[in-house]
């Protein structure tokens, strides 16, 4: 009598396991679906539960932690699937990924087609690359930077993978900055004075890439930004504009997933900046957009000419898509504002609504800026009367009473938390500030706890310029734990100067 071999079928058990957007499956190392499937560690698996597929990393374990005919899987490939417990599932070889051959040949230094770049996407945004193959790309478009058109086919296909809203309006505005200035919280303030004048601003914002808070960071301190699409609507129909975090509304799923990786490399090249930002906009609704390019010495753009670089490429890249781009080149010499990470942001960001004396005159400023350059390509305010409008719409109370209407749309306006602990960082001598390294103090931001504990992060006390006594507080280390206080701490005493001071 011949053998029958056994189907690749076995009982699914949810193990609770959070790995981001990574589908896991455990099975027994003498589980026989892994003999005869031919299973190992770490092979690429695809799980099938009736119609549902999900591509996922394969573990095993020895033991009986579960049964033989048993698999267990994280959260990520459970709601994928959308099954219960004990139902039943197949495990299989998962087909080859065809589009990892482009990625070779990218990785040896050739420049790829829009169809390769759509491949790659579909791939990406289908849980079909590992972790080690998406660094892959992403790091071979930063050894070799995308030019132009790889950029406009990379930006197209991150657009066509995920859904396109339409606000059923001929003009929608938009903002970004492409950050690397610590406390440039700007957001809320621009999008409730563009919607107190009149205008549409859904803003979908994200969270830290390599910064200690990324605008829905900060904005989650103040109201929830979870939003679905039905919320958000509801939103920006009643106010005009919302403050939600776009990685809820699968606008671009393959940045979300890219942005993962970036943040663990520690990478946010040129081409990829360009393509996240834009395709977010543009699935986003947006027609008309303003960019805020910061240039600093410490800054993510260094220089006038890199700054010019960027706008021009991304102004090229906008044109191929019927998108109305004004770039700003800005002072990126110093932080903005007081306060760096999610809290401490929110905080300015109140105090500029509120008009506190203490408020902060450069956010203030900075704001107007851009809300001004917001109110003008969106038709409300002449050339070069946008900045008065920005500042009238604060200084008459609208725009903090339209804030806070968006807030309680969004769920309610909450008060942002206070860390546990909070200690200065002294002047070691009497002197003139001359220097503020801004990716020093995001680094101690992130070493103090943020963004992952909100209230944590660094509250700056002088500004450039200022003359300082020895023993003053340059800054606030703000903590929710000791261990994350001193470590922060020891770094600040060994990094080097991050606040430089001299004659």
């Amino acid at each position: 009598m011949t053998n029958v071999p056994k189907q690749p079928h076995l009982r699914a058990i949810r193990m609770g396991l959070h790995a981001l957007h990574q589908s896991v499956a455990v099975m027994r190392t003498d589980c026989h679906v892994c003999h005869s499937e031919g299973l190992a560690p770490r092979s690429q698996v695809l799980l099938i539960a009736g119609e549902r597929e999900v591509p996922a990393m394969l573990y095993q374990i020895d033991g009986d932690q579960f049964e033989v005919n048993q698999v267990a899987l994280s959260e990520a490939a459970w709601q994928a699937l959308d099954i219960c417990e004990g139902d039943i599932i197949q495990v299989r070889h998962a087909p080859v990924t065809e589009s990892i051959a482009f990625v070779r040949r990218r990785v040896y230094g050739h420049r790829l087609e829009a169809d390769a770049y759509a491949a790659i996407v579909r791939d990406v945004v289908q849980g079909r690359y590992t972790d080690v193959q998406l660094a892959a790309f992403l790091t071979a478009t930063a050894t070799l930077p995308l030019d132009e058109d790889e950029t406009e086919h990379l930006t197209r296909a991150m657009v066509e993978v995920g859904q396109r809203l339409d606000w059923h309006s001929p003009l929608v505005v938009d903002k970004h900055c492409v950050g690397g200035l610590p406390g440039n919280r700007t957001t809320p303030l621009v999008v409730a004075i563009a919607a107190a004048n009149g205008l549409v601003m859904p803003k979908t914002s994200s969270r830290a890439i390599t910064s200690p808070a990324g605008t829905a960071d900060t904005m989650e301190t103040l109201a929830p930004v979870e939003l679905d699409l039905a919320t958000m609507r509801r939103v920006v129909q009643q106010q005009g504009g919302c403050l939600a975090w776009g990685g809820a509304m699968h606008l671009s799923p393959a940045d979300d997933l890219f942005v993962r990786i970036e943040r663990e490399l520690d990478i946010d090249t040129e081409g990829q900046l360009v393509a996240s930002v834009l395709s977010k906009k543009i699935a986003a609704g947006a027609t008309h957009v303003v960019i805020d390019i910061p240039v600093g010495p410490t800054a993510k753009v260094r220089s006038q000419a890199e700054a010019e670089q960027l706008a021009a490429r991304m102004t090229h890249v906008a044109k191929h898509f019927g998108l109305a781009l004004r770039c700003l080149i800005t002072d990126g010499s110093q932080p903005v504002g007081r306060g760096i990470g999610p809290a401490l942001e929110a905080r300015d960001v109140l105090a500029v609504f509120q008009g506190l004396a203490d408020a902060p005159q450069d956010l203030r400023q900075r704001a107007a800026l851009v809300a001004g350059a917001v109110l003008e390509i969106g038709g409300v305010a002449a050339p070069g009367h946008g900045q008065a409008l920005a500042l009238q719409t604060l200084d008459n109370g609208q725009a903090w009473e339209r804030f806070q209407r968006i807030c309680q749309a969004q769920g309610g306006l909450r008060e942002p938390p206070r860390a546990m602990h909070v200690e200065p960082l002294v002047a070691p001598l009497s002197g003139r500030v001359n220097r503020i390294d801004n990716r020093k103090l995001s680094r101690l931001a992130k070493l103090a706890g943020a963004p992952e504990r909100p209230a944590a992060g660094v509250e700056l006390r002088v500004r450039l310029g200022e003359q300082v006594q020895a023993g003053q507080p340059l800054l606030l280390l703000h903590a929710q734990s000791t261990g994350e206080l001193a470590y922060a701490l020891d770094y600040a005493r060994n990094v080097g100067s991050i606040i430089s001071i001299g004659d």
